[in-house]
């Protein structure tokens, strides 16, 4: 009975995480407007398709830990995650494959150099420092370049203003703390942040197969963010931000190489950061910058390994308007390092010159071109491009559509084939590329408490590379192969009820496949949705998500659909002093994110946050 109302619960067309913005504490205010910065020209995100932002207060009322915790609830992106605490966390937006999605934090790319696919994994990622999340669904190659066929997730750190602190203990003698303190003024700010998390954990293979060893997981994140301003016209800006993480692992044993408990360990170090100068001149603002990232993991097990990926990006961007057209120009050079199994290590650069203009030809119509040019030092070159345009249609109706383009240089292990064996010459491999349209209808009452939006999309990726086996030969090697389509449909809304409550919810349909085959893509939930009804009295204030995903075809079998629920509540003892409570799994449904990988039962979590 419990698991049908959660399904029906969470089948209600459903929330752009954009909605969710700050509550208002007025509970009969309106609906903010929220605004997407990645997108280089600040834009509206009702005037987006595909654009999601979840802010600070979002974050809290949500109770998410780790970025995969929220994510999850984004229609059209799927969290892959091998296990409950610490296990490899990729995402896939729209389909697309984990290494074509952009990862930014403060504007910094962190995805891993030395990674197969070129992904994140956001397993340790920590969201205590986290500001807010932008989310930009189909290619944006044309803003971010190579990584960004499947969309971008940017991550933005905190300005703090005082000192503030944090300590939570629960299930699986699970803590968790944080402190945090800074100085914020007109002219210049600065702040320092720690926080740390350990666990116990669960046994990362299904426990249900026989699996009782718990996996530990544990995470420190230190950071740091400042800024000042010299004049009105000149300031300088930069943020350091440093993780290390162990996490217990289960492995494939011998004889049956089937997945059991195994004393594997992961350890990874990373850090990112940037530094910028602002100056204003010759009408234009510009930001010369120097951001830069490093990722160095070791997996201790049958079959060991070490790898570390580096990657610098030195930027120039200018934002000025002429003749009532906003624009963004820039240019950039990247520069990546990453490590192979034999311990070698190679190199791969991209050149590049950008440019997005906006224009508003009537009050009620906006549109948006981008144009990115990328000269790769090893792959050749390539332009891509986006427009967009959205139309106030009047009655409260938005109608918004984009058309963009993406391409996707091979990774350093598939530029190298690392991994590789044949008797041949490896294939020559040429850049992945990508075809994306979108159309989107909103809607929002003229009180701003009631809104809701309809897109639907499709992404075609050309050349798609692939990791292939011939069982006669035993050669193995990357190969492009022909295409993979997505087509799907992304439902979201939210709405202030009264009382103090207000409800979110989001639907996604995803029908990717591969076109030579026919078969759907792995990882990929044909159907997902969430709900989430919030509360805010006066002192008490709490959430209740429900979250189900359909079956998806897995290496090995087909994962199961489940549902899931979590529940989370402040209560305000002070002006300074905040008790916190969460239940995850509240129904203690068994279920798996990965087919064979283990997610924690019923789980209990109680806390207390302080700031001054």
């Amino acid at each position: 009975m419990t698991r049908s109302i959660l399904y029906a619960t969470a089948a209600a067309v459903l929330v752009p995480l954009s909605a969710y913005a700050q509550t208002p504490d007025d509970p009969d205010d309106d609906l903010p407007e929220v605004v997407v910065t990645a997108t280089r020209l600040p834009a509206i995100v009702a005037d987006m398709p595909g654009a999601r932002v979840i802010d600070r207060a979002t974050i809290d009322r949500r109770g998410a830990v780790f970025a995969a915790d929220i994510l999850s609830d984004v229609p059209g992106l799927s969290v892959v995650r091998s296990g409950g605490f610490g296990g490899v966390a990729q995402v896939r937006i729209r389909g697309a494959s984990p290494g074509k999605t952009l990862v930014l934090v403060d504007g910094v790319p962190v995805n891993d150099p030395a990674e197969v696919n070129g992904a994140f994994d956001l397993s340790g990622f920590e969201l205590s420092d986290i500001e807010r999340i932008e989310v930009l669904s189909g290619p944006q190659s044309s803003l971010w370049g190579s990584d960004a066929i499947g969309g971008v997730i940017a991550f933005t750190t905190r300005e703090l203003d005082g000192l503030s602190a944090g300590l939570e203990a629960g299930s699986f003698d699970t803590v968790r703390g944080r402190l945090a303190v800074g100085v914020s003024t007109g002219q210049y700010g600065f702040g320092a942040w720690v926080s740390h998390f350990d666990t116990d954990g669960i046994s990362a293979a299904d426990e249900a197969d026989g699996n009782p060893e718990a996996d530990g997981f544990t995470s420190t994140t230190v950071g740091a963010r400042g800024r000042h301003a010299f004049t009105p016209d000149a300031s300088v800006d930069g943020t350091l931000r440093w993780t290390d993480s162990q996490a217990d692992l289960d492995g494939f044993p011998a004889p049956t190489w089937a997945l059991a408990d195994t004393l594997d360990t992961q350890s990874s170090e990373q850090w990112s950061g940037f530094g910028r100068l602002r100056l204003n001149a010759l009408g234009l603002a510009h930001q010369f910058s120097l951001s830069a990232s490093n990722i160095a993991r070791e997996t201790v097990s049958a079959f060991p390994s070490a790898f570390e990926g580096d990657r610098r990006v030195v930027r120039w961007q200018a934002e000025g308007a002429v003749s009532g057209v906003d624009f963004v120009i820039g240019a950039e050079r990247e520069d990546t390092e990453g490590s192979l199994s034999t311990g070698l290590t190679e190199r791969l650069g991209t050149s590049s010159a950008f440019a997005t203009a906006r224009i508003e030809p009537t009050d009620r119509l906006s549109l948006t071109v981008a144009l990115r040019f990328d000269d790769t030092d090893d792959f050749g070159s390539k332009a891509t491009g986006r427009a967009s345009g959205a139309f106030d249609a009047g009655a409260g109706f938005t109608l918004s559509a984009a058309y963009g383009t993406g391409f996707k240089a091979p990774s350093i292990s598939q530029a190298v084939c690392d991994f590789c064996f044949s008797s041949q010459p490896f294939p020559v491999l040429r850049p992945e590329t990508a075809e994306g349209y979108e159309a989107a209808v909103g809607w929002a009452s003229a009180d701003g408490r009631i809104g809701a939006r309809a897109t639907v999309y499709r992404l075609n990726v050309e050349d798609q590379i692939t990791y292939v086996f011939d069982p006669v030969t035993f050669d193995s090697f990357y190969v492009n192969v022909a295409r993979t389509e997505t087509d799907g449909v992304e439902l979201e809304g939210r709405a202030r009820l009264g009382g103090g409550f207000d409800l979110s919810v989001a639907y996604a349909w995803t029908d990717a496949r591969d076109e030579m085959t026919g078969a759907r893509l792995l990882r990929v939930p044909e159907q997902a949705g969430s709900a989430t009804l919030g509360w805010t009295g006066e002192r008490l204030s709490g959430s209740l998500t429900v979250r189900a995903e359909s079956d998806q075809d897995d290496v090995g079998g087909v994962r199961e659909p489940f549902v899931t629920a979590g529940l989370n509540a402040s209560y305000a003892l002070t002006e300074t002093a905040t008790l916190t409570a969460r239940i995850e799994n509240l129904t203690d449904e068994r279920y798996q994110q990965v087919f064979g990988y283990g997610e924690p039962g019923r789980s209990g979590y109680a806390g207390i946050r302080l700031r001054y």
